[in-house]
């Protein structure tokens, strides 16, 4: 027999079986000896009380063989394949290369950045000497902006697709099984790297093909149809279905298409800043206590407020987390941030950003690259307000709410160095007078949030794409181009690894129908 159940249990208990069997054999009021094995389902932590729990559902075996599921790769062989070009080696492009081979199709994948071993030695300078290669870096190479990322698997795009599927194969390529069960499964900035080779190495061993240092230039159309693509080389690489999965910074595709006359639209997105505490102001306001016990994670949180009828709001929150410069220009800053997998990094630090609407921005609402130009300037204005080597603008939390310029800047986590600035001249009034009214109304909801302590560092501008590449309902071809797939965060259809992920599956999956 197998029951399904929550059972509830303090930090420290939630991994230990023998404890979590004497549980569930309470609550199903029988002899613990008779629950042979206990599979969590979902687990999450419960703060709300004053005493901090897990609540776990899971599936208690009664006398019952309780046989683990295994997670293995076995993708056919596609080396003769009908051939699918996908422009983007991020989460969309290599899961959508993936579900290609399932498909029998041979996936080719072009990606303008480097593998990811030669990729660390662009992000040294990045960070070491404020040097960006403008084709590879926290953007651009294997696996994309995901490779280096914080590696949160949350989302609410469920659906989409199947996102425990996606799990799973994250699992079957060396992931733990935890992100299975975790309420907000994260992966961590130091395990992605090898994740993500380990994923590439099934498309390779399968007879897809993967081109590093390699730049689309233009799209090969004839008579409304895809016939491939042009490259920087000079080369020319032909399929009949492209999936376009190049992320919502490659500016210069967005640019290409409209060079081509292919139909983009500009498209709102959020701006802000980045605002990092000391991780323990965080647990201190999330556990209810002085110090945070050893056996819970550093906590997390979620904030939003409405102010003059525009939201305010945390975004891409990472606990024991580090700010990173992720610009892919030179002269420009551009902040986001990500944590290790074990989270053990001093600070807290998360987006937090105001929506960007098309009336908010000067110029002609007919223009698609109007969004994308005011992002642009935004983050030049920061870089010459950091004063060069990528120094980032920054201010205290209440100097900026009152005002002031900051005497000094607290240690912080951000690498290349804060510059103390008034980043009212680098955000737009209506952005500061929001940020201003919302930080200590997020004071009032989480205690300690509120404080100098906490540092403002500008600017978070790629919260999502400014450009939108139309597709489709149906087809999620381009109405202009048939073949042509517009995929992933820089076409405006996801927003982070799984539902990137998932939409490059979709995509193969429409490409396949396709060519069928």
């Amino acid at each position: 027999m197998i029951k399904e159940i929550e059972i509830v249990c303090l930090p420290g208990q939630q991994e230990d079986e023998s404890i979590l069997k004497k549980l569930a054999a309470s609550s199903l009021n029988i002899p613990a000896q008779k629950v042979s094995a206990i599979k969590i389902i979902k687990r999450s932590i419960d703060a709300r009380g004053r005493k901090v729990v897990y609540r776990m559902q899971v599936q208690v075996f009664v006398d019952e063989v309780y046989i683990p599921e295994t997670f293995t790769i076995n993708y056919p062989d596609v080396k003769t394949g009908r051939p699918v070009i996908i422009v983007g080696a991020g989460p969309a492009g290599l899961f959508a290369a993936l579900q290609c081979i399932e498909l029998g199709l041979k996936p080719i994948i072009i990606e303008r950045g480097k593998g990811v071993k030669q990729r660390r030695r662009d992000l040294a300078n990045i960070n070491k000497q404020g040097l960006v290669n403008p084709e590879s870096n926290y953007c651009f190479g294997e696996g994309g902006a995901g490779t280096y990322s914080d590696g949160k698997l949350y989302t609410r795009s469920t659906k989409r697709g199947d996102v425990n599927a996606v799990l799973k194969t994250f699992v079957a390529h060396g992931a733990t099984e935890d992100i299975l069960i975790d309420a907000r499964p994260h992966i961590g900035t130091n395990k992605l790297p090898q994740i993500i080779t380990s994923i590439t190495e099934s498309i390779l061993n399968a007879g897809g093909e993967i081109l590093f240092d390699t730049k689309v230039i233009s799209l090969l159309i004839e008579f409304g149809k895809i016939k491939g693509v042009q490259l920087a080389s000079a080369d020319k690489m032909m399929a009949e279905a492209v999936i376009l999965a190049t992320g919502h910074s490659a500016r210069d595709i967005f640019e290409m298409l409209h060079h081509q006359n292919i139909l983009i639209e500009a498209k709102p997105f959020a701006l802000g800043v980045r605002i990092e505490h000391p991780q323990q102001i965080i647990d201190q306001a999330q556990y209810h206590c002085e110090h945070r016990n050893p056996d819970l994670p550093p906590s997390y949180y979620n904030l939003v407020e409405q102010v003059d009828n525009r939201g305010v709001f945390s975004f891409c929150m990472c606990p024991g987390g580090i700010i990173a410069p992720c610009a892919t220009e030179t002269n420009e800053i551009v902040v986001n941030g990500w944590s290790p997998s074990k989270r053990n990094n001093p600070f807290a630090n998360s987006g937090t950003v105001v929506q960007v609407n098309l009336e908010d921005v000067a110029g002609d609402d007919n223009d698609p690259l109007k969004m994308l130009r005011f992002q642009q300037q935004i983050e030049k204005l920061a870089f010459k307000a950091g004063g060069g080597n990528l120094f980032a603008p920054a201010q205290r939390m209440i100097d900026f709410v009152e005002n002031r310029i900051s005497a000094d800047l607290p240690i912080n986590s951000y690498l290349p160095g804060t510059k103390s600035t008034a980043l009212k001249e680098i955000l737009p009034g209506w952005i500061n007078v929001r940020l201003r009214k919302a930080l200590p109304a997020f004071g009032g909801k989480m205690k300690g949030y509120y404080t100098n302590e906490a540092i403002l560092v500008g600017v978070e501008s790629r919260t999502s794409s400014p450009v939108k590449i139309p597709r489709d309902k149906e087809t999620l071809q381009h109405p202009q181009v048939t073949g042509l797939f517009p995929c992933g965060e820089g076409a405006g259809y996801a927003g982070g690894i799984i539902s990137a992920a998932i939409d490059g599956i979709n995509c193969a999956i429409a490409a396949s129908k396709l060519l069928s």
